[in-house]
């Protein structure tokens, strides 16, 4: 109630004049905009870019005899309450809390073949698998574009898809379009993610934006469920998102981790998927650390595909760690390609027992668009938990 306003606008946009960047002369235009937020409130007004001294002049002229209000009665412009969307199918959230609920992350290509990527897709669908992820230009590396994929997705086939939205390559008007396009066709189920720095991919010399962290972009998108954008204007409708957080818990201390979970969960973010483990002990102090959280949680698992992939992951991606164990044992069988395959569907088989104990969610990575190794477990999980599809019991 007793708020004072202050205000200092640029002078104009910048305008291209003989290949140079120059703000108008509008100095009159300048003080009779300074004339009427004066009239609206303002009690302290300046310039910002573009503004001279003889805009300044000109303000000083105009505002010297007048009053500023010292009361105002404010009606907003837009009173009119948006229904939300109807909703076809539960959220991945909802279905997690009421049963055992498998996803599956399968990468879009690199290049411009995707028989195999559908091929896959298809396969999860059979399999009955809830949702297939869609990471955002993973390591930094470029593929094809998430949402291309997951459009066709919605259109072709049966399993929903979940797409990941990254803030290193967009900034604050981008991953706002791309809110609405998602929102535009459909596509409801999102992961938000910071995203792995450029200098990590094959582009080093990209440019990382990070206007905001996923922690930042879900408090938009909870603007988005509300029919607000993230400068406060109305949608005109509102969205009908439900958002995932990513959760690291190859770390060597739990609870810091956890407390950026917490903050997440305040920030809108509804469940949660992990980085890919490869102990079934961690699993158990996972829970122990984050079963006070009321968020469920998925479990990420990645099958091993040789012994050079075991050590690609160890060394050199972000948030994965494997034991000497589990190093040592790939070791043993990596001139073996059939024995390194039995061991990585052991390996994962054991995990998804430990998971199947204390959680609902499993999350499978797909390596190298290998979806045969993701049905393969898919199934198990669904044998063990007795959520079988119909075709797949024939």
């Amino acid at each position: 109630d007793n708020a004072y306003l202050s205000c200092y606008p640029n002078a104009s946009l910048l305008d291209l004049e003989e290949n140079d960047l120059k703000y108008n002369n509008n100095s009159e235009y300048f003080s009779d905009a300074a004339k009427e937020l004066v009239n609206q409130g303002v009690r302290l007004i300046g310039g910002c870019c573009g503004t001279t001294p003889e805009h300044i002049k000109k303000i000083k002229n105009i505002v010297k005899d007048l009053t500023p209000i010292k009361h105002k009665n404010v009606i907003p412009i837009e009173t009119k309450q948006y229904k939300k969307q109807n909703k076809n199918e539960p959220s991945i959230k909802e279905l997690v809390q009421q049963r055992p609920t498998i996803i599956v992350e399968l990468d879009t290509p690199k290049h411009l073949d995707t028989n195999r990527f559908f091929e896959g897709i298809q396969a999860l669908e059979d399999a009955g698998v809830e949702a297939v992820t869609l990471a955002d230009n993973s390591l930094a590396s470029v593929r094809i574009s998430n949402i291309a994929a997951a459009s066709i997705i919605k259109q072709k086939y049966k399993i929903r898809p979940l797409v990941h939205l990254a803030c290193r390559d967009r900034n604050l008007i981008g991953l706002q379009s791309h809110l609405m396009g998602l929102s535009l066709l459909g596509i409801n189920d999102i992961l938000t993610i910071t995203g792995d720095p450029s200098k990590v991919g094959n582009f080093p010399g990209a440019t990382s934006v990070f206007d905001v962290n996923s922690s930042g972009l879900a408090e938009i998108i909870t603007q988005f469920n509300q029919g607000i954008n993230a400068d406060g204007d109305t949608l005109r409708s509102n969205t009908n998102f439900s958002v995932a957080g990513a959760f690291n818990p190859n770390v060597r201390r739990l609870e810091p981790a956890v407390k950026r979970l917490e903050k997440k969960v305040e920030s809108g973010m509804e469940y949660f998927i992990t980085q890919p483990i490869y102990e079934p002990e961690r699993v158990k102090e996972i829970y122990e650390a984050t079963k006070h959280i009321d968020a469920p949680i998925f479990i990420g698992i990645m099958p091993i595909t040789s012994y050079n992939n075991a050590l690609f992951l160890h060394n050199e991606v972000p948030g994965i760690k494997l034991s000497e164990t589990v190093l040592n044992a790939f070791e043993k069988v990596k001139d073996d390609r059939d024995a390194t395959r039995k061991l990585s569907i052991s390996l994962s088989k054991q995990l998804i027992d430990a998971v199947h104990q204390y959680f609902n969610g499993l999350y499978l990575v797909t390596p190298f668009l290998k979806y045969d190794l993701t049905v393969e477990l898919a199934n198990y999980s669904k044998l063990k938990t007795g959520t079988q599809t119909k075709e797949a019991i024939l």
